[in-house]
């Protein structure tokens, strides 16, 4: 199986998960265009990918910009969604209304715009892969609200699997990965997560952003997954809390 000449959209593929997402789609022979809403962190990204990739500046907060995305790539053979925004983990009491619809603006309303767009351009034999995140099964305190909206996208993918078919649609869900999000920690705060993290899972090693887009892949190359939920986190869910 292989990826040569079909047409891959990564929206998030600017950095992490979905950046090396577009690395690995790149590799298998697929033309790809990355989507973000940081036009610097696309050209970085640019920067570094191979010249069969591409880039759209969007805003998936944006119906109209959404759309504007998918009438310029046209026909596509995969949708991936890796686009995620900042957590706010304060207690429910101290979070305002209006605060705590916006958290489901990029993580699930994005998801259902870019499939609503995506899906009648979407050709024979091709799928929408999504994200979503352990944290939906193994909730941390504050994250409420954050393991509602991956518990969400996983529901919004097993509908779509069944609305959509034959396009396929499945759900990644990682566990504790590296990615730049983490980077902006204090370096003492950044080691211990990462030291706590390993700690908890079997694999006594935390992930990496190839190890998922590598799941990505056999989602995108595998024509009789549909419906399913892959979990990617080092065994993180099977120990105890």
């Amino acid at each position: 199986m292989s990826l040569v000449d079909q047409r891959v959209v990564v929206i998030g593929g600017s950095s992490g998960m979905g950046l090396a997402t577009a690395w690995a789609a790149a590799a298998a022979g697929a033309s790809v265009t990355i989507a973000s809403s940081g036009k610097e962190r696309l050209d970085a990204a640019l920067a570094e990918l191979p010249d069969t990739c591409e880039g759209f500046v969007t805003d998936v907060r944006d119906d109209a910009n959404v759309a504007a995305l998918f009438e310029h790539v046209g026909e596509l053979d995969h949708l991936v969604y890796t686009a995620g925004d900042a957590l706010d983990q304060r207690p429910l009491a101290e979070l305002p209304l209006d605060v705590a619809r916006s958290l489901f603006d990029v993580r699930f309303w994005g998801v259902v715009a870019a499939a609503k767009h995506a899906a009648p351009r979407i050709r024979p034999g091709g799928s929408i892969v999504l994200t979503s995140g352990i944290i939906g099964v193994r909730p941390t305190p504050g994250a409420a609200l954050a393991a509602s909206s991956v518990g969400a996208i996983e529901g919004l993918a097993r509908g779509l699997a069944v609305d959509l078919a034959p396009v396929r649609v499945n759900t990644v869900r990682p566990g504790p990965v590296h990615t730049p999000m983490w980077d902006g920690l204090p370096q003492p705060q950044l080691d211990a997560m990462v030291a706590a993290f390993t700690e908890r899972t079997l694999t006594k090693a935390i992930g990496e952003a190839d190890q998922v887009a590598a799941t990505n892949l056999y989602l995108m190359e595998n024509r009789f997954v549909t419906g399913a939920v892959i979990t990617v986190d080092g065994g993180f869910v099977l120990t105890g809390s």
